[in-house]
């Protein structure tokens, strides 16, 4: 994943949308602000990262904003563990069931 990205960029493909919000409302500290970024990321490049480092720092500070935990707080992310692996799950069931990239749902 590259790490430059623009104001817009960043508005773009990191912002949490609606339904980001409510898999995220659950979760607190850095495990809200590591959830969020897996989501953003697996959206971005359609796999999670291997390493913190893969995710922009821009975006982690761009995430951690509305997510309302310091950006420092990622670095406690643990990718390896039993949180993660769930959040891993957690992510690609909410993205099989969704709407196809670029479609919202109906009502």
């Amino acid at each position: 994943m590259r790490q430059e990205w623009s104001p817009e960029e960043l508005l773009a493909s990191w912002t949490l949308v609606e339904g980001d919000w409510d898999l995220v409302a659950n979760k607190s500290g850095s495990t809200r602000l590591g959830f969020a970024l897996m989501l953003k990321f697996f959206e971005s490049e359609g796999r999670f990262p291997d390493l913190l480092e893969e995710v922009p720092q821009s975006a982690v500070e761009y995430v951690a904003g509305p997510v309302k935990v310091p950006a420092a707080d990622f670095a406690k992310y643990d990718l390896t563990s039993r949180s993660a692996k769930n959040h891993r799950k957690q992510i690609r069931e909410a993205q099989s069931s969704g709407p196809p990239p670029g479609r919202t749902r109906k009502s």
